[in-house]
């Protein structure tokens, strides 16, 4: 089929009939649910997108087909930049707040599906999997999201290496079939509105025999029996787009996974019970360059929405002459133009892997993703500062449809806007700054690649240092 439609989509999900509970009942039908018809609706136009826009949003398969351009294997740095633009025009659409759109996953799948040695290594059916899968996955033109993590007692325990046996996934039985696996995997973000889940390897596992049960890679659909997915409070109100307009489009739902003797068919499993292989899967494979390169142009998109809410904030409010209010406006300004560097470095520095598939330069999307997390939560603190209590003095849609109207038109103008056209804005800002949504936006920016600390020091680890040291040897072996 390749690339799909935005109904082909939201068809598909209906079918699907996932085990989704929120609220203590059970989901019959997720894109008619008020916890997820909305940002379901948001994820079907970005597949619409596709048709919409296939030179810019597709690419011709070997078969002459067309299929999403996150599916593509880049065989130029011109490729890597035309998947970059392809996943901008995407993150801009849902302003940086989606993180969990479909080409997060497809650029891994396809990186592993060129890494194909690496999974046979293993065993030679896992390298065939991984293959088949990213074929199917493309012409299917899937939604997936993944889960890696495994709960914890003790967060203790984790940094040691420790996983919780009787929580944690893990192999229970292996058969002709396939293996089944028990247990629980923790966030699930969008697995709602995915029709795939992707087991991937928790975080790094102990090098010893018990530790093997817990060395998983594989993939299943959304309704496999036994799957059960729980979800957290909505932060979608069920409000007008004037009311919560990031909110009601665009909350992605996580969940936690739960395994109750889930059965995997072999021809789905990638890896198992190979420890090292899966401590050493995002590295060797690169799909974890490929999977930076997509977070990096949705942090610029993200940047660059905040930075420019803060502009028309400050041109409605009068304020765009402010010493103080230009001084916060340089560091969103500065925020944004990082964010952008960073990602032009990589796509220009985009070079050829030991597999012949170019990827980005890991470098400035380390420097990247290491500094979003810290960068994010003051642009929205300086959205916060900037807008001050105007974000309290916000009537709803319903009140500018009542008897107030007179008033409020009289009342709410602003400097640079009518009643109407202000509200709305601070209504947006308050959605982006204020607003449940905004708190979880923060959160899931903070670690959205794991824990900062953990972050920092993997940055240490993957960065060349010993040339800028040998540079420091030879100068005080200067004489002259």
């Amino acid at each position: 089929m390749g690339a799909r439609s935005g109904n082909n989509y939201l068809s598909s999900l209906k079918k699907l009939n996932a085990d989704i509970w929120i609220g203590g009942a059970r989901v019959t039908d997720v894109t008619a649910h008020p916890a997820f018809r909305n940002c379901a609706r948001s994820i079907a136009s970005l597949y619409d997108m596709q048709a919409e826009r296939p030179e810019h949003m597709t690419y011709r398969t070997d078969d002459g087909g067309r299929a999403g351009l996150s599916f593509i294997q880049p065989k130029s740095a011109e490729d890597v930049r035309k998947r970059g633009r392809m996943m901008k025009a995407w993150a801009d659409w849902g302003c940086g707040m989606l993180g969990r759109t479909p080409d997060y996953l497809n650029v891994s799948i396809a990186a592993m599906a060129a890494a194909h040695e690496f999974f046979a290594a293993s065993d030679k059916r896992f390298g065939a999997n991984i293959q088949a899968y990213y074929a199917e996955a493309r012409n299917h033109d899937w939604c997936a999201t993944h889960t890696l993590v495994n709960p914890r007692t003790s967060r203790a325990a984790g940094w040691a290496g420790h996983t919780d046996a009787e929580l944690a996934l893990r192999v229970v039985d292996r058969t002709s079939d396939g293996i089944v696996v028990n247990g629980c995997r923790m966030l699930a973000t969008l697995a709602p509105l995915s029709e795939e889940l992707l087991v991937f390897p928790s975080t790094v596992l102990r090098a010893e025999p018990a530790a093997e049960p817990f060395a998983l890679a594989f993939a299943i659909p959304c309704n496999t029996p036994g799957l059960r997915f729980i979800c957290r409070d909505s932060f979608d109100p069920g409000r007008s787009r004037f009311d919560y307009p990031l909110s009601s489009r665009f909350d992605e739902m996580d969940c936690v996974a739960i395994f109750d003797n889930v059965r995997v068919p072999w021809e789905r499993v990638f890896l198992c019970g190979d420890v090292a292989r899966c401590n050493a899967l995002y590295a060797d494979t690169g799909a974890v360059v490929h999977m930076m390169h997509q977070v990096a142009v949705k942090n610029l998109a993200k940047s660059e929405f905040l930075l420019g809410l803060a502009v028309r904030i400050a041109q409605v409010s009068d304020s765009l002459s402010l010493q103080h209010v230009r001084e916060r406006m340089a560091e969103m300004i500065t925020t944004t133009e990082v964010m952008r560097s960073c990602l032009r470095a990589a796509e220009a520095d985009a070079h050829k892997d030991a597999r012949g598939v170019f990827m980005p330069a890991r470098p400035p999307l380390d420097a990247a993703r290491n500094l979003f997390p810290r960068l994010y939560p003051r642009m929205v603190e300086i959205i916060q500062l900037n807008s001050s209590s105007h974000l309290m003095a916000t009537p709803s849609q319903a009140d500018f449809e009542s008897a107030l109207r007179p008033d409020i038109e009289r009342y709410y103008a602003a400097a640079g806007a009518d009643a109407n056209e202000r509200v709305a804005l601070y209504r947006l800002a308050w959605d982006a700054a204020g607003s449940s949504f905004a708190g979880r936006q923060v959160l899931y920016e903070r670690f959205f690649f794991g824990d900062p600390v953990r972050m920092a020091s993997a940055l240490v680890d993957n960065t060349e240092l010993e040339p800028l040291v040998e540079r420091v040897k030879d100068f005080l072996k200067r004489t002259d």
